[in-house]
Protein backbone atom coordinates (compact mmCIF):
# COMPACT_ATOMS: atom_id res chain seq x y z
CA UNK A 1 0.00 0.00 0.00
CA UNK A 2 1.61 3.52 -1.18
CA UNK A 3 -0.11 6.05 1.39
CA UNK A 4 -1.89 9.01 -0.07
CA UNK A 5 0.16 12.20 0.42
CA UNK A 6 -2.20 15.31 0.83
CA UNK A 7 -1.91 17.44 -2.07
CA UNK A 8 -1.38 20.71 -0.56
CA UNK A 9 1.55 18.93 1.22
CA UNK A 10 3.20 17.77 -2.06
CA UNK A 11 2.63 21.08 -3.58
CA UNK A 12 4.76 22.64 -0.33
CA UNK A 13 7.46 19.97 -0.64
CA UNK A 14 7.96 21.13 -4.32
CA UNK A 15 7.88 24.51 -3.77
CA UNK A 16 10.28 24.53 -1.38
CA UNK A 17 12.94 21.97 -3.54
CA UNK A 18 12.73 19.36 -1.22
CA UNK A 19 11.13 16.82 -4.11
CA UNK A 20 11.84 17.66 -7.22
CA UNK A 21 11.33 15.60 -10.50
CA UNK A 22 14.80 13.64 -10.44
CA UNK A 23 15.16 9.52 -10.28
CA UNK A 24 17.64 8.13 -8.36
CA UNK A 25 18.98 7.47 -12.30
CA UNK A 26 19.28 10.93 -12.96
CA UNK A 27 20.70 11.96 -9.25
CA UNK A 28 23.82 9.21 -10.21
CA UNK A 29 24.44 9.99 -13.57
CA UNK A 30 24.56 13.61 -13.29
CA UNK A 31 27.24 13.27 -10.17
CA UNK A 32 29.03 10.72 -11.75
CA UNK A 33 29.86 12.50 -14.75
CA UNK A 34 30.94 15.41 -13.15
CA UNK A 35 34.18 13.55 -11.00
CA UNK A 36 34.74 10.17 -12.65
CA UNK A 37 38.09 9.49 -11.54
CA UNK A 38 37.26 9.87 -7.73
CA UNK A 39 38.42 6.77 -6.38
CA UNK A 40 36.73 3.56 -5.11
CA UNK A 41 38.24 1.25 -2.53
CA UNK A 42 37.43 -1.90 -0.66
CA UNK A 43 38.80 -2.81 2.14
CA UNK A 44 38.42 -6.74 2.87
CA UNK A 45 40.33 -9.90 3.36
CA UNK A 46 38.30 -11.64 0.89
CA UNK A 47 37.39 -9.50 -2.05
CA UNK A 48 39.63 -6.06 -1.90
CA UNK A 49 39.38 -3.67 -5.02
CA UNK A 50 40.54 -0.02 -6.01
CA UNK A 51 39.38 1.88 -8.82
CA UNK A 52 37.65 4.83 -10.13
CA UNK A 53 33.67 5.37 -10.29
CA UNK A 54 34.20 5.20 -13.84
CA UNK A 55 35.10 1.95 -13.38
CA UNK A 56 32.36 0.82 -11.45
CA UNK A 57 30.04 2.73 -13.28
CA UNK A 58 31.14 0.89 -16.71
CA UNK A 59 30.33 -2.44 -14.78
CA UNK A 60 27.10 -1.12 -13.26
CA UNK A 61 25.74 0.08 -17.23
CA UNK A 62 27.24 -3.41 -19.01
CA UNK A 63 25.07 -5.40 -15.83
CA UNK A 64 21.73 -2.46 -16.62
CA UNK A 65 21.90 -3.63 -20.41
CA UNK A 66 22.24 -6.93 -19.39
CA UNK A 67 19.35 -6.91 -17.06
CA UNK A 68 17.25 -4.71 -19.69
CA UNK A 69 18.27 -7.78 -22.55
CA UNK A 70 16.92 -9.96 -19.96
CA UNK A 71 13.40 -8.28 -19.93
CA UNK A 72 13.97 -6.05 -16.27
CA UNK A 73 12.16 -3.00 -17.07
CA UNK A 74 11.47 0.23 -14.65
CA UNK A 75 9.39 -0.84 -11.47
CA UNK A 76 10.61 -4.47 -11.73
CA UNK A 77 12.46 -5.60 -8.40
CA UNK A 78 16.18 -6.19 -7.69
CA UNK A 79 17.41 -7.84 -4.65
CA UNK A 80 20.70 -8.05 -3.70
CA UNK A 81 22.47 -9.75 -0.62
CA UNK A 82 25.98 -8.24 -0.62
CA UNK A 83 28.89 -7.72 1.63
CA UNK A 84 30.18 -4.39 1.50
CA UNK A 85 31.92 -5.04 -1.74
CA UNK A 86 32.26 -2.93 -5.02
CA UNK A 87 29.67 -5.38 -6.98
CA UNK A 88 27.04 -4.07 -4.66
CA UNK A 89 27.40 -0.60 -6.33
CA UNK A 90 27.14 -2.32 -9.20
CA UNK A 91 23.86 -3.89 -8.38
CA UNK A 92 22.53 -0.69 -6.74
CA UNK A 93 23.56 1.67 -9.51
CA UNK A 94 22.45 -0.55 -12.42
CA UNK A 95 19.04 -0.95 -10.94
CA UNK A 96 18.88 3.15 -10.78
CA UNK A 97 20.12 3.02 -14.26
CA UNK A 98 16.96 1.04 -15.03
CA UNK A 99 14.58 2.81 -13.07
CA UNK A 100 14.07 -0.89 -10.99
CA UNK A 101 13.16 -0.80 -7.09
CA UNK A 102 16.19 -2.12 -4.96
CA UNK A 103 15.96 -4.29 -2.32
CA UNK A 104 19.16 -4.07 -0.43
CA UNK A 105 19.53 -7.34 2.14
CA UNK A 106 21.88 -7.18 4.85
CA UNK A 107 24.41 -9.79 4.13
CA UNK A 108 24.31 -11.70 7.68
CA UNK A 109 20.28 -12.14 7.36
CA UNK A 110 20.16 -15.94 7.95
CA UNK A 111 17.90 -18.68 6.08
CA UNK A 112 14.54 -17.48 7.60
CA UNK A 113 14.77 -13.57 7.09
CA UNK A 114 16.16 -14.35 3.15
CA UNK A 115 13.29 -16.88 2.24
CA UNK A 116 10.82 -14.11 3.95
CA UNK A 117 12.58 -10.96 2.09
CA UNK A 118 12.34 -13.16 -0.83
CA UNK A 119 8.79 -14.23 -0.83
CA UNK A 120 7.51 -10.86 -0.01
CA UNK A 121 9.67 -8.93 -2.11
CA UNK A 122 9.14 -10.87 -5.22
CA UNK A 123 12.31 -10.15 -6.70
CA UNK A 124 12.72 -10.62 -10.80
CA UNK A 125 16.48 -10.46 -9.93
CA UNK A 126 18.83 -11.56 -6.85
CA UNK A 127 22.71 -11.19 -6.63
CA UNK A 128 24.29 -12.37 -3.78
CA UNK A 129 27.39 -14.07 -2.77
CA UNK A 130 28.89 -17.72 -2.61
CA UNK A 131 29.91 -17.39 0.44
CA UNK A 132 31.01 -14.52 3.18
CA UNK A 133 30.92 -15.05 6.79
CA UNK A 134 27.36 -16.77 8.05
CA UNK A 135 26.29 -16.32 4.41
CA UNK A 136 25.74 -19.14 2.14
CA UNK A 137 24.43 -19.51 -1.15
CA UNK A 138 21.08 -21.60 -1.30
CA UNK A 139 20.12 -22.13 -4.63
CA UNK A 140 16.69 -23.58 -3.44
CA UNK A 141 15.64 -20.28 -1.46
CA UNK A 142 15.93 -18.29 -4.80
CA UNK A 143 14.49 -21.09 -6.99
CA UNK A 144 11.51 -19.11 -7.92
CA UNK A 145 13.58 -16.25 -9.15
CA UNK A 146 13.85 -16.06 -12.86
CA UNK A 147 17.49 -14.58 -12.99
CA UNK A 148 20.23 -15.13 -10.40
CA UNK A 149 23.10 -13.80 -10.23
CA UNK A 150 26.30 -14.79 -7.64
CA UNK A 151 29.52 -13.07 -7.05
CA UNK A 152 32.32 -15.68 -7.32
CA UNK A 153 30.43 -17.37 -9.60
CA UNK A 154 28.28 -16.22 -12.46
CA UNK A 155 27.56 -12.78 -11.45
CA UNK A 156 29.52 -11.46 -14.43
CA UNK A 157 27.74 -13.46 -17.40
CA UNK A 158 25.17 -11.43 -16.46
CA UNK A 159 26.72 -8.38 -18.20
CA UNK A 160 26.31 -7.36 -21.72
CA UNK A 161 28.98 -6.31 -23.86
CA UNK A 162 28.01 -2.75 -24.45
CA UNK A 163 26.88 -0.91 -21.30
CA UNK A 164 23.45 1.35 -21.22
CA UNK A 165 23.65 4.90 -22.00
CA UNK A 166 21.10 7.02 -20.13
CA UNK A 167 18.65 7.08 -17.40
CA UNK A 168 15.24 5.09 -17.88
CA UNK A 169 12.36 7.63 -17.64
CA UNK A 170 10.54 6.91 -14.06
CA UNK A 171 7.69 8.65 -12.03
CA UNK A 172 10.19 10.18 -8.97
CA UNK A 173 6.67 9.42 -6.51
CA UNK A 174 6.78 5.49 -7.37
CA UNK A 175 8.85 3.23 -5.03
CA UNK A 176 12.48 2.92 -5.35
CA UNK A 177 13.89 0.80 -2.67
CA UNK A 178 12.28 -1.89 -0.34
CA UNK A 179 14.62 -1.74 2.57
CA UNK A 180 13.93 -4.44 4.79
CA UNK A 181 14.73 -3.40 8.51
CA UNK A 182 14.67 -5.81 11.48
CA UNK A 183 13.81 -4.20 15.04
CA UNK A 184 11.69 -5.06 17.79
CA UNK A 185 9.39 -7.70 15.75
CA UNK A 186 10.36 -10.80 14.23
CA UNK A 187 9.99 -10.39 10.67
CA UNK A 188 11.49 -7.82 8.80
CA UNK A 189 9.40 -5.13 7.83
CA UNK A 190 9.48 -3.92 4.56
CA UNK A 191 9.84 0.29 4.34
CA UNK A 192 8.78 1.60 0.74
CA UNK A 193 10.98 4.65 -0.19
CA UNK A 194 10.21 6.79 -3.29
CA UNK A 195 12.79 8.16 -5.88
CA UNK A 196 12.07 12.44 -4.26
CA UNK A 197 12.45 10.85 -1.14
CA UNK A 198 15.49 9.39 -0.88
CA UNK A 199 16.67 12.19 -3.00
CA UNK A 200 15.62 14.83 -0.36
CA UNK A 201 17.26 12.26 2.61
CA UNK A 202 20.33 12.20 0.58
CA UNK A 203 20.69 15.87 0.26
CA UNK A 204 19.60 16.28 3.85
CA UNK A 205 22.30 14.02 5.13
CA UNK A 206 25.21 15.56 2.64
CA UNK A 207 24.09 19.46 3.59
CA UNK A 208 24.95 18.20 7.68
CA UNK A 209 29.27 17.22 6.45
CA UNK A 210 31.07 19.32 8.23
CA UNK A 211 33.57 20.96 5.57
CA UNK A 212 37.05 19.64 6.95
CA UNK A 213 35.81 16.59 7.57
CA UNK A 214 38.57 13.71 6.41
CA UNK A 215 37.51 11.44 3.94
CA UNK A 216 35.69 8.82 5.48
CA UNK A 217 34.91 5.09 5.96
CA UNK A 218 31.89 3.22 5.38
CA UNK A 219 31.60 0.25 7.60
CA UNK A 220 27.68 -0.13 8.41
CA UNK A 221 26.44 -2.61 5.92
CA UNK A 222 25.44 -1.36 2.33
CA UNK A 223 22.60 -4.14 2.74
CA UNK A 224 21.11 -1.93 5.06
CA UNK A 225 19.50 1.85 4.51
CA UNK A 226 21.82 4.01 6.26
CA UNK A 227 25.02 1.99 4.94
CA UNK A 228 23.20 1.98 1.65
CA UNK A 229 23.22 5.60 1.34
CA UNK A 230 26.38 6.69 2.81
CA UNK A 231 28.28 4.38 0.33
CA UNK A 232 26.40 4.49 -2.90
CA UNK A 233 24.52 8.32 -3.11
CA UNK A 234 25.60 10.48 -0.47
CA UNK A 235 30.05 10.57 -1.72
CA UNK A 236 28.56 11.19 -4.95
CA UNK A 237 26.42 14.19 -4.39
CA UNK A 238 29.64 15.36 -2.60
CA UNK A 239 31.73 13.93 -5.10
CA UNK A 240 34.08 12.24 -2.09
CA UNK A 241 36.01 8.99 -2.33
CA UNK A 242 33.60 5.87 -1.53
CA UNK A 243 36.01 3.47 0.81
CA UNK A 244 34.09 0.70 2.44
CA UNK A 245 35.10 -2.16 4.58
CA UNK A 246 33.08 -5.07 4.86
CA UNK A 247 33.87 -6.32 8.59
CA UNK A 248 33.85 -4.05 11.39
CA UNK A 249 37.41 -4.97 12.90
CA UNK A 250 39.01 -2.07 15.54
CA UNK A 251 42.49 -2.74 14.64
CA UNK A 252 42.00 -2.83 10.43
CA UNK A 253 39.90 0.87 11.43
CA UNK A 254 43.28 1.58 13.45
CA UNK A 255 45.21 1.22 10.79
CA UNK A 256 42.93 2.97 8.47
CA UNK A 257 43.09 6.33 10.69
CA UNK A 258 46.76 5.89 10.44
CA UNK A 259 46.04 6.58 6.83
CA UNK A 260 44.31 9.32 7.11
CA UNK A 261 40.58 8.42 7.11
CA UNK A 262 38.05 8.58 9.61
CA UNK A 263 34.64 6.81 10.78
CA UNK A 264 31.77 8.21 8.90
CA UNK A 265 29.70 7.91 11.70
CA UNK A 266 26.91 5.21 13.44
CA UNK A 267 26.17 4.17 16.13
CA UNK A 268 28.09 4.54 19.70
CA UNK A 269 29.24 1.53 19.27
CA UNK A 270 31.54 2.62 16.27
CA UNK A 271 33.58 4.95 18.21
CA UNK A 272 33.81 3.28 21.71
CA UNK A 273 35.16 -0.09 20.35
CA UNK A 274 37.99 2.19 18.70
CA UNK A 275 38.70 4.65 22.25
CA UNK A 276 38.68 0.78 24.13
CA UNK A 277 40.82 -1.07 21.76
CA UNK A 278 44.81 -1.13 23.87
CA UNK A 279 46.14 -0.04 20.84
CA UNK A 280 44.55 3.41 20.57
CA UNK A 281 46.24 6.63 20.59
CA UNK A 282 46.75 10.05 20.37
CA UNK A 283 47.34 10.02 17.04
CA UNK A 284 44.33 8.06 16.24
CA UNK A 285 42.01 10.19 18.61
CA UNK A 286 43.49 13.35 16.35
CA UNK A 287 41.44 11.63 13.22
CA UNK A 288 38.17 11.35 15.15
CA UNK A 289 37.78 15.03 14.59
CA UNK A 290 33.86 14.51 14.67
CA UNK A 291 30.98 11.89 15.29
CA UNK A 292 27.74 12.16 13.91
CA UNK A 293 25.63 9.13 15.56
CA UNK A 294 22.29 8.18 15.36
CA UNK A 295 20.61 5.06 14.70
CA UNK A 296 20.57 3.79 18.02
CA UNK A 297 19.37 5.88 21.72
CA UNK A 298 22.74 7.87 22.43
CA UNK A 299 23.86 7.27 25.76
CA UNK A 300 25.03 10.77 27.62
CA UNK A 301 28.11 9.39 28.65
CA UNK A 302 28.89 8.21 25.39
CA UNK A 303 28.32 11.39 23.99
CA UNK A 304 30.31 13.06 26.96
CA UNK A 305 33.38 10.86 27.25
CA UNK A 306 33.99 11.17 23.36
CA UNK A 307 33.85 15.44 23.71
CA UNK A 308 36.06 15.05 26.75
CA UNK A 309 38.50 13.92 24.06
CA UNK A 310 38.28 16.45 21.98
CA UNK A 311 35.35 15.27 19.43
CA UNK A 312 32.91 17.20 18.11
CA UNK A 313 29.74 15.34 18.54
CA UNK A 314 26.41 16.24 16.51
CA UNK A 315 23.42 13.75 16.87
CA UNK A 316 20.44 13.08 14.50
CA UNK A 317 17.36 10.91 15.21
CA UNK A 318 15.15 8.80 12.71
CA UNK A 319 14.54 5.41 11.52
CA UNK A 320 14.52 3.65 8.37
CA UNK A 321 10.61 4.98 7.86
CA UNK A 322 11.30 8.79 8.44
CA UNK A 323 15.51 8.79 8.17
CA UNK A 324 16.45 12.48 8.99
CA UNK A 325 13.69 13.68 11.53
CA UNK A 326 16.07 15.61 13.72
CA UNK A 327 19.19 16.50 13.61
CA UNK A 328 22.08 18.74 15.12
CA UNK A 329 24.53 20.24 12.92
CA UNK A 330 28.36 20.23 14.28
CA UNK A 331 27.71 23.93 14.84
CA UNK A 332 25.28 23.76 17.55
CA UNK A 333 25.83 24.41 20.73
CA UNK A 334 27.52 21.35 22.62
CA UNK A 335 25.12 20.91 25.48
CA UNK A 336 22.17 20.68 22.59
CA UNK A 337 24.66 18.26 20.60
CA UNK A 338 25.36 16.08 23.62
CA UNK A 339 22.23 15.97 25.84
CA UNK A 340 19.71 16.21 22.44
CA UNK A 341 18.88 14.79 19.05
CA UNK A 342 18.71 18.09 17.56
CA UNK A 343 15.93 20.46 16.14
CA UNK A 344 13.42 18.69 12.90
CA UNK A 345 15.29 18.65 9.78
CA UNK A 346 13.82 21.65 6.77
CA UNK A 347 10.32 20.33 5.93
CA UNK A 348 10.13 17.85 9.08
CA UNK A 349 7.46 18.24 11.27
CA UNK A 350 6.80 16.81 14.44
CA UNK A 351 4.45 16.86 17.74
CA UNK A 352 3.95 14.97 20.92
CA UNK A 353 0.69 13.01 21.16
CA UNK A 354 -1.06 12.98 24.95
CA UNK A 355 1.68 10.14 26.05
CA UNK A 356 4.81 11.63 24.93
CA UNK A 357 4.80 9.48 21.39
CA UNK A 358 7.00 11.11 18.58
CA UNK A 359 4.69 11.96 15.52
CA UNK A 360 6.63 13.16 12.41
CA UNK A 361 6.20 13.81 8.77
CA UNK A 362 8.52 15.21 5.99
CA UNK A 363 9.96 15.26 2.88
CA UNK A 364 12.23 12.08 3.57
CA UNK A 365 9.84 10.07 5.06
CA UNK A 366 8.73 6.66 3.41
CA UNK A 367 5.50 5.41 1.31
CA UNK A 368 4.28 2.90 3.73
CA UNK A 369 5.57 -0.48 3.82
CA UNK A 370 4.69 -3.90 1.98
CA UNK A 371 2.25 -4.74 4.80
CA UNK A 372 -0.93 -2.95 3.81
CA UNK A 373 -2.00 -3.61 7.85
CA UNK A 374 1.44 -1.95 9.28
CA UNK A 375 1.09 1.08 6.72
CA UNK A 376 -2.85 1.72 7.96
CA UNK A 377 -1.58 0.93 11.82
CA UNK A 378 1.70 3.58 11.83
CA UNK A 379 0.08 6.02 9.61
CA UNK A 380 -2.63 8.45 10.14
CA UNK A 381 -5.19 10.38 7.91
CA UNK A 382 -3.09 13.13 7.99
CA UNK A 383 0.11 11.27 7.18
CA UNK A 384 1.43 11.70 10.56
CA UNK A 385 4.05 8.55 11.17
CA UNK A 386 3.93 7.04 14.80
CA UNK A 387 7.51 6.19 15.86
CA UNK A 388 6.96 4.78 18.97
CA UNK A 389 9.32 6.70 20.97
CA UNK A 390 8.86 8.98 23.86
CA UNK A 391 10.25 12.37 23.71
CA UNK A 392 10.36 15.57 24.75
CA UNK A 393 10.82 19.27 23.44
CA UNK A 394 12.75 22.15 25.45
CA UNK A 395 12.48 25.85 25.05
CA UNK A 396 14.22 26.16 22.33
CA UNK A 397 12.55 23.13 20.00
CA UNK A 398 15.88 21.04 20.62
CA UNK A 399 14.18 17.10 20.69
CA UNK A 400 15.25 14.23 23.66
CA UNK A 401 14.54 11.33 23.14
CA UNK A 402 12.93 9.81 26.69
CA UNK A 403 12.25 5.93 25.67
CA UNK A 404 10.85 3.57 23.24
CA UNK A 405 7.26 2.84 24.02
CA UNK A 406 8.43 -1.24 23.99
CA UNK A 407 10.79 -0.54 26.12
CA UNK A 408 9.03 1.10 29.70
CA UNK A 409 9.20 -1.72 31.99
CA UNK A 410 5.86 -1.76 34.76
CA UNK A 411 7.07 -3.20 38.09
CA UNK A 412 4.06 -3.36 40.13
CA UNK A 413 2.29 -1.22 38.39
CA UNK A 414 4.99 1.48 38.16
CA UNK A 415 6.74 2.28 34.77
CA UNK A 416 10.55 2.23 34.96
CA UNK A 417 12.51 3.85 32.17
CA UNK A 418 14.63 1.63 30.66
CA UNK A 419 16.94 4.39 29.33
CA UNK A 420 17.46 5.93 32.31
CA UNK A 421 18.38 2.82 34.53
CA UNK A 422 21.08 2.34 31.36
CA UNK A 423 22.62 5.72 32.09
CA UNK A 424 22.69 4.66 35.44
CA UNK A 425 24.79 1.85 34.40
CA UNK A 426 26.97 3.38 31.83
CA UNK A 427 28.50 5.79 34.52
CA UNK A 428 30.17 2.30 36.31
CA UNK A 429 33.91 2.12 35.53
CA UNK A 430 33.84 -1.45 34.38
CA UNK A 431 30.44 -1.02 32.02
CA UNK A 432 31.30 -0.54 28.14
CA UNK A 433 27.74 -0.85 26.92
CA UNK A 434 24.46 -1.29 28.66
CA UNK A 435 20.57 -2.69 27.79
CA UNK A 436 18.21 -2.88 29.86
CA UNK A 437 15.32 -5.03 29.64
CA UNK A 438 11.92 -6.74 31.30
CA UNK A 439 12.44 -9.85 32.96
CA UNK A 440 9.50 -11.61 34.51
CA UNK A 441 8.72 -11.87 37.99
CA UNK A 442 6.34 -13.78 39.65
CA UNK A 443 5.23 -11.07 42.45
CA UNK A 444 5.16 -7.38 40.44
CA UNK A 445 4.87 -8.73 37.38
CA UNK A 446 8.19 -7.63 35.74
CA UNK A 447 11.64 -6.06 37.27
CA UNK A 448 14.77 -4.53 35.42
CA UNK A 449 17.23 -6.76 34.46
CA UNK A 450 21.03 -5.83 33.36
CA UNK A 451 22.45 -6.88 30.27
CA UNK A 452 26.30 -5.35 29.88
CA UNK A 453 29.13 -5.77 27.79
CA UNK A 454 32.38 -4.92 29.87
CA UNK A 455 35.28 -2.84 29.02
CA UNK A 456 38.88 -4.95 28.86
CA UNK A 457 40.50 -6.17 31.80
CA UNK A 458 37.33 -5.19 33.85
CA UNK A 459 35.48 -8.07 35.98
CA UNK A 460 31.55 -7.53 36.08
CA UNK A 461 30.40 -5.40 39.16
CA UNK A 462 28.74 -7.22 41.99
CA UNK A 463 25.08 -6.82 43.12
CA UNK A 464 26.47 -5.37 45.65
CA UNK A 465 28.33 -2.99 44.05
CA UNK A 466 25.75 -2.20 42.17
CA UNK A 467 23.23 -1.29 44.69
CA UNK A 468 25.78 0.94 46.28
CA UNK A 469 26.36 2.45 42.76
CA UNK A 470 22.71 3.09 41.93
CA UNK A 471 21.56 4.55 46.01
CA UNK A 472 24.83 7.17 44.89
CA UNK A 473 23.47 7.74 41.87
CA UNK A 474 20.09 9.12 43.49
CA UNK A 475 17.86 6.72 41.72
CA UNK A 476 14.50 5.48 43.51
CA UNK A 477 14.91 1.92 44.71
CA UNK A 478 12.45 0.19 42.74
CA UNK A 479 14.45 1.29 39.30
CA UNK A 480 17.60 -0.46 40.51
CA UNK A 481 18.33 -4.05 38.06
CA UNK A 482 17.48 -6.94 40.46
CA UNK A 483 20.04 -9.05 37.91
CA UNK A 484 22.97 -8.53 35.86
CA UNK A 485 24.47 -10.17 32.91
CA UNK A 486 27.30 -9.77 31.66
CA UNK A 487 27.78 -10.95 27.92
CA UNK A 488 30.68 -10.83 25.27
CA UNK A 489 28.82 -8.98 22.52
CA UNK A 490 24.69 -8.00 22.32
CA UNK A 491 22.24 -9.28 19.22
CA UNK A 492 22.04 -6.31 16.98
CA UNK A 493 20.27 -4.92 14.23
CA UNK A 494 22.16 -4.72 10.86
CA UNK A 495 22.61 -0.67 12.02
CA UNK A 496 23.74 -1.69 15.68
CA UNK A 497 20.75 -1.45 17.45
CA UNK A 498 20.87 -4.12 20.12
CA UNK A 499 17.65 -6.32 19.46
CA UNK A 500 15.87 -6.09 22.78
CA UNK A 501 13.51 -8.65 21.90
CA UNK A 502 16.39 -10.99 22.10
CA UNK A 503 17.44 -10.64 25.14
CA UNK A 504 14.39 -11.03 26.38
CA UNK A 505 13.59 -14.13 24.80
CA UNK A 506 17.27 -14.94 26.40
CA UNK A 507 16.44 -13.91 29.84
CA UNK A 508 13.12 -15.91 29.69
CA UNK A 509 14.72 -19.57 28.25
CA UNK A 510 17.52 -18.85 31.20
CA UNK A 511 20.22 -18.51 28.34
CA UNK A 512 22.30 -15.40 30.10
Amino acid sequence: MIRTVPPDIVSRYEAAGWWTRDSLGDLLARGLAAAPDTTFTVHSAVRPWAGTWAEVELSARRLAAGLRARGVEPGDVVAFQLPNWAEAAVVFWASAFLGAVVVPIVHFYRHRELEYILRVAAPKVFVTAAEFGPLRYEPELSAGVPIVGVVGHDFDDLFAAEPMTGVAAVDPGQPAVIAFTSGTTRNPKGVLHSHRSLGCETRQLAGMHPHDQLPSVTAAPVGHFIGMLSAFLIPVLLGTPVTLVDTWNPEQMLGLLEQGLTVGGGVPYYFTSLMDHPDFTAEHQSRLRYAPMGGSSIPAAVSTRLAAAGVTVYRSYGSTEHPSITGSRYTAPEDKRLYTDGVPMPGVEIRLADDGEILSRGPDLCLGYVDDELTATMFDDEGWYHTGDIGILDADGYLGITDRKSDVIIRGGENISALEVEEALLAMPAVAEAAVVAAPDARLGEHAAAVVRLRPGHEPPTMSQLRDHFAEAGLAKQKWPEELHAVDEFPRTPSGKVQKFRLRAQLAAGEL
